[in-house]
């Protein structure tokens, strides 16, 4: 497994114990990839997980650049054009600098739709 794989699982259970539920891993579409969607409560939570090792070129959550927020904006459009009711949904970040979490930060509604 590599490391953006063994970050997604150490991630998912870290949501997981936070009481988010896994509804999709890695959903696919032509604009491109979200990492999860997960449930929290009534909301569906698209998140996007980045593993840097250092701070270097801005760190992990400068990575998260416009573009790739407008991806994952069409990406979860698509998705949830396939739902038969559109629920509140949210755009997070979870970054990290190992594949075990070390320097953990959970951003909350990191962008806006």
């Amino acid at each position: 497994m590599n490391r953006g794989a063994q970050a997604e699982q150490w991630a998912v259970r870290y949501l997981q114990q936070h009481g988010l539920k896994l509804v999709m891993q890695n959903y696919r579409s032509r604009f491109g990839e979200i990492d999860l969607i997960m449930q929290d409560g009534a909301s569906l939570v698209f998140i996007e997980v980045r593993l840097r090792r250092n701070a270097n070129f801005g760190g992990a959550a400068a990575s998260i650049d416009v573009p790739k927020q407008q991806r994952i904006i069409h990406t979860a459009h698509q998705y949830l054009a396939g739902l038969a009711l559109t629920p509140p949904c949210r755009f997070d970040a979870l970054l990290m600098d190992d594949v075990q979490g070390a320097n953990l930060q959970w951003l909350k509604n990191a962008f806006d739709a």
